[in-house]
């Protein structure tokens, strides 16, 4: 089977180098934003987006009038990898089933980023880039297989490179044949149905503070003038080590249970539904506004959906699998009769459910309902998993509760 994989390597760059690359992103980023204008103009006058040929067309337009011919500078097919990218945001925005975000337009210094489907080519510890040259690279692992596309990025005041690769590997066997569900949570990061806890690490909580008084200092400054450059580099420095250090933590927690676990149940839980401001119109002003501000800022502080991602990406390359249930009642249901009651949970950490008695601490007791849940989409054949899987997850499990 064939496997496509990315590896991320920090690049040696010197001034030179660096003004090359914020050159090829700022030229990616007009493109983008010239592109969008042009298809929110269309959509103002009622008419169909551009396709991505059209618009290309746009682009060899653009590189002809005198006040944009620098884009001849920029490697062509990076930006058509941005147009690319522009008609796809497009699709996924009018999307009748999972319609996203509509795209928004790019700020300069902000995910500056461009990427190469081909013409990259890797020599020991340095990496060719077209229309830039060679660039050396800290080379911490080997890179196997193909390259199939090539992404810089800036993080802080560093450069990126990230290489997808595909080759071709066995057909992985997991060799656990464990089951586990999982209640994820802002007190508790995780609560596992086998009693195991995993404390947050909340890393924005803990810079907040530096962070707050960095961007305090920040509002004080003149916009762009040097001393605003130089407070806004601390800043991102903040946000950069609170990124590094939740990915880090999500990484190891992620690797253990997909290494452990054969199959993960998790809970669907729509992240931007949970997180989303209550401050309400000036016709209905929200309530509890403060309250549910810290509490977003908490929820996010988690990183779920990468969590998710993580363990998704992990469980397919060992073998296994992640199923996704949904989360209606799987913490107001009681694990021994079945009694669903909002006063079941007490509060924020007890469960006493009001028809058998049965007690029981709130998360132990959902991530119990989530395992409960994983089994019947196994018994009720409704996962994509193989039958000789299923069978062998089922004869490990001591009960499998009957399809609803």
């Amino acid at each position: 089977m064939l496997r496509r994989k990315a590896f991320k390597f920090r690049l040696k760059t010197d001034s030179e180098i660096e003004a090359s690359f914020a050159q090829m992103a700022g030229c990616n980023r007009l493109v983008w934003n010239k592109t969008l204008a042009l298809q929110k103009e269309r959509l103002g006058n009622k008419e169909y987006t551009l396709h991505y040929v059209e618009t290309a067309k746009h682009l060899k337009a653009w590189k002809d009038d005198p006040d944009t011919d620098f884009l001849k500078s920029c490697h062509s097919q990076t930006m058509q990898q941005t147009l690319k990218d522009l008609d796809r945001a497009l699709k996924d925005a009018f999307s009748k089933k999972s319609p996203k975000r509509f795209p928004n337009f790019k700020k300069k210094g902000h995910k500056d980023s461009f990427r190469y489907p081909q013409g990259v080519k890797i020599e020991n510890r340095r990496i060719f880039l077209p229309k830039i040259g060679w660039v050396g690279f800290w080379k911490s692992r080997n890179i196997p297989g193909i390259i199939k596309n090539t992404t810089v990025s800036r993080q802080g005041k560093h450069w990126f490179v990230a290489i997808q690769t595909e080759y071709s590997v066995t057909k992985p066997k997991h060799p656990s044949k464990s089951i586990i569900g999982i209640d994820l949570g802002v007190k508790q990061f995780a609560t596992l149905s086998n009693g195991e806890v995993i404390k947050p690490e909340s890393n924005l909580k803990k810079h907040s503070k530096n962070l707050a008084a960095a961007q305090k200092s920040l509002a004080k400054k003149v916009k762009r003038s040097s001393n605003f450059n130089k407070q806004k580099e601390k800043v991102n420095k903040i946000y950069t080590k609170v990124r590094n250090a939740r990915l880090d933590h999500l990484h190891k927690v992620s690797t253990k249970i997909s290494k452990n676990h054969a199959v993960v149940v998790l809970e669907n839980l729509k992240v931007k539904n949970m997180s989303r401001s209550a401050k309400g119109t000036k016709e209905k002003p929200g309530k509890c506004v403060k309250a549910k501000s810290g509490l977003n800022r908490s929820i996010l502080d988690q990183g779920w959906g990468i969590f998710k991602q993580l363990l998704e990406y992990k469980l397919q390359w060992l073998g296994g699998e992640l199923i996704l249930i949904d989360p209606k009642y799987t913490s107001q249901r009681c694990t021994k009769c079945n009694h669903v009651s909002s006063n079941n949970r007490a509060s924020q950490s007890s469960f006493c459910c009001m028809a058998c008695g049965h007690t029981d601490h709130a998360d132990a007791n959902a991530a119990d309902n989530i395992l409960a849940a994983g089994h019947a989409v196994l018994a009720c054949g409704e996962f994509g998993l193989p039958n000789l899987v299923k069978q062998e997850l089922l004869v490990a499990s001591n009960s499998v509760p009957a399809c609803a």
